[in-house]
């Protein structure tokens, strides 16, 4: 059974930071491409990064390119997004994604909100 959990979603001011985590299950990993997204109050749901790997390859969002960093773990089969300089428009659920190379499946999590506010 696939899983993907998501974790570290809070409330942070703007300007500070949060680590978002996802925890994978039941695929191959290494052979994973996993993505964030998020979806604010009565938007869409918007693609925020990426990581494939191996060979590791990352991309971003415009609006986040800088301030926001996606890594993953192999080992431990997670994948991290690390969130600074945080303002009001981030606050949404961030959703983890992941799509075996050759499966065409996607896999969600269930999200984990985050909340930029003073």
């Amino acid at each position: 059974q696939v899983q993907l959990v998501e974790s570290g979603g809070g409330l942070v001011q703007p300007g500070g930071s949060l680590r978002l985590s996802c925890a994978v299950s039941g695929v191959t990993f290494s052979r994973s491409i996993v993505r964030w997204y998020r979806q604010a109050p009565e938007k869409e749901r918007e693609w925020v990064a990426a990581i494939s790997g191996p060979p590791l390859k990352t991309t971003y969002a415009d609006s986040v390119k800088v301030r926001f960093t996606i890594s993953r773990d192999n080992v431990n089969n997670s994948v991290y997004l690390q969130m600074n300089n945080l303002k009001p428009e981030a606050t949404a659920v961030y959703y983890c994604n992941a799509v075996v190379l050759g499966s065409g499946m996607h896999y969600w999590g269930k999200g984990t909100l985050v909340t930029v506010s003073s």
